[in-house]
């Protein structure tokens, strides 16, 4: 199948769940608006996916108290049915239907990837409470949606390897949304949009392709510029403190150079 193809599949299938993903973006607004959307492609394109999945070998590793998880943005590595499938999510009808379904206008998907693209957890591998940095690598347009399409077939609950909302904060409970095969999970990041995946607990790998949205405004009118920032878990006092200090030092080295010390590696650089 060529990009269109799979583009018209996730805009009908979304379409055709307009009313109730609507409804449920709503109902949760107020804290950290959300949706997900389950049986997105049909089922053979999802297993594809999965089947095409780099290894963990062929990715790029982010270990610390932070995260512990594998990335890419640099499609032209992989398969390129991966790609496809990512940048259907980034076809205007779809950018403009989610947006109505959030309430969202001026919204623009992002063809460098920042962020985005492959993200795999394997055995132990964790995401700690935290926000994502408010604006795109060049501070011009703000980060307002996250999209997270999950490809690992029979993924269970007792795996581990789930989105964590924290409407809260991460002082509260979280709310769990599992990282179920095929379902496309849809979230609002804003200056209180503190989320996380819990640890994977078994030998087998939780595959998931993202993409980001941004938009010329906030999603609400309080928000700030400000970096990833990461939290420790209600139990992790001593992570907590060491993170809060290192937030505070990289916030204040922003202030200084407004794009930072170094360019965000995970984009996706290409040729041309």
């Amino acid at each position: 199948m060529d990009i269109q193809e799979i583009s018209d599949l996730i805009y009908n299938k979304i379409l055709n769940k307009k009313e109730e993903l609507t409804a449920q973006f709503n109902a949760s607004k107020g804290e950290i608006g959300y949706f997900y959307i389950d049986d997105l492609l049909p089922e053979a394109l999802a297993e594809a996916c999965f089947k095409r999945f780099p290894e963990p070998s062929e990715m790029r590793i982010l270990k610390s108290m932070k995260e512990y998880k594998h990335v890419s943005a640099q499609m032209d590595k992989h398969d390129p049915f991966l790609e496809q499938v990512i940048y259907a999510f980034q076809d205007p009808k779809i950018v403009s239907l989610i947006g109505e379904i959030c309430d969202i206008e001026n919204l623009y998907p992002d063809d460098s990837l920042y962020a985005g693209g492959l993200s795999l957890m394997a055995k132990d591998n964790f995401l700690n409470p935290h926000l994502d940095n408010s604006h795109d690598a060049e501070r011009k347009k703000w980060r307002v949606l996250n999209l997270l399409y999950y490809v690992t077939p029979n993924w269970k609950l007792e795996n581990g390897g789930h989105l964590e909302l924290w409407p809260e904060g991460p002082k509260k409970e979280p709310v769990v949304v599992a990282s179920k095969f095929n379902r496309l999970a849809v979230m609002a990041t804003h200056q209180t949009s503190w989320h996380s995946v819990n640890k994977v607990t078994v030998d087998a790998n939780r595959c998931c392709i993202s993409n980001y949205y941004f938009s010329d405004y906030p999603l609400k009118t309080s928000d700030r510029f400000h970096i990833t920032k990461f939290r420790g878990r209600p139990n992790q006092t001593f992570v907590n403190l060491i993170l809060d200090v290192d937030a505070s030092l990289r916030m204040l080295i922003r202030k200084v150079f407004k794009k930072g010390i170094r360019k965000n590696p995970h984009v996706y650089k290409k040729e041309n």
